[in-house]
């Protein structure tokens, strides 16, 4: 079932003191991933942020380190002076470019990254890009698998994708063929490469899990959906309704669309709440509405054997890219 709402409520209260924590947020300066920032820094962490999310006012918080991963200095900057204005600033948040359509960028983003800290607790990638979140993912985990080594550590991986991946059910991943394939014109094609890109991370996800595991290493990956949210690419549609049937569609995207700070709770919720940790054994691999449903995702979703082939062909690749 399509969730349109919330199926648990949970507030600020119920996330964990992530006080001495590190986080990466890609797509950080505005939408569900600024809102994502907000709840990890008031909770303690040192974010390292990529941005995107209207303003949203909060109380005084008290933050350690966040970092934003993003492609865009000005959006960030700007974002960053604005929770600044909140009082979450407080030198805890930090900017990490990265522009994860291009290989390279994100590479050289996790090279940056692990030579400025020493440590990793939270990757929220919530920008959306498979490939790029992929890259970013693999050449963190040297980072990522140190810090589980740690006592009291609590390594957490948290792909953004969305119930869109049900939309398709591809016959298989082998070959670059099957990641280029033509889905026509129009609306057919950016729906079916939508849902290929959240799939992927569903798929990535999974194979994830179970690589960490035959290593016995203590990470929780998770591949989570946010709900239907309002965010500022719905108000873009909005904005583009003549004004006589704006007030229509308005009322009706108002009934069925959260706003995005609840739809950042997911995110938040899988990030830091206590309960992933003590339900370790079922939250791994698992797919999470919102907000901390584990539901099972499609078909395909479940698929080893796509899974195992969406990484070989990933692999392939990026070794013709070298990287």
């Amino acid at each position: 079932m399509w969730p349109f709402g919330q199926n648990k409520h949970i507030s600020e209260q119920d996330l964990g003191d992530l006080h001495g924590k590190v986080a990466i947020v890609t797509g950080g300066y505005s939408g569900i991933g600024y809102c994502t920032v907000q709840f990890l820094a008031r909770k303690g962490a040192k974010v390292q942020m990529s941005l995107h999310c209207t303003e949203i006012m909060i109380s005084h918080i008290c933050c350690h380190q966040v970092y934003l991963a993003t492609r865009n200095e000005e959006g960030t900057k700007a974002a960053m002076e604005k929770l600044e204005k909140e009082g979450i600033n407080d030198g805890s948040l930090h900017w990490l470019k990265i522009e994860l359509d291009d290989p390279h960028s994100a590479k050289n983003a996790a090279e940056k990254f692990a030579k400025r800290e020493e440590r990793l607790d939270i990757l929220v990638n919530n920008a959306g890009s498979y490939l790029g979140h992929f890259i970013l993912t693999e050449n963190l985990l040297p980072l990522l698998i140190q810090t589980s080594k740690q006592e009291g550590s609590d390594v957490r991986i948290i792909n953004v994708s969305s119930r869109g991946h049900t939309m398709v059910s591809p016959a298989s991943f082998v070959g670059k063929d099957n990641f280029n394939k033509s889905y026509g014109t129009s609306w057919l094609k950016d729906l079916s490469t939508y849902g290929l890109s959240k799939l992927a991370n569903v798929l990535h996800t999974k194979h994830l899990q179970r690589r960490l595991n035959d290593q016995k290493v203590d990470i929780i990956c998770m591949v989570i959906h946010p709900g239907i949210v309002f965010t500022p690419n719905v108000q873009q549609f909005l904005d583009n309704r003549s004004a006589l049937f704006r007030p229509f569609f308005s009322a009706l995207l108002h009934i069925f669309f959260v706003p995005m700070r609840q739809g950042a709770m997911n995110s938040a919720y899988t990030a830091a709440s206590p309960e992933v940790k003590s339900k370790a054994g079922a939250f791994e691999a698992a797919y999470v509405d919102p907000v901390g449903k584990i539901v099972n995702p499609s078909a395909s979703g479940n698929d080893e054997r796509l899974a195992n082939e969406l990484y070989d062909t990933t692999l392939e690749i990026l070794g013709e890219l070298k990287i």
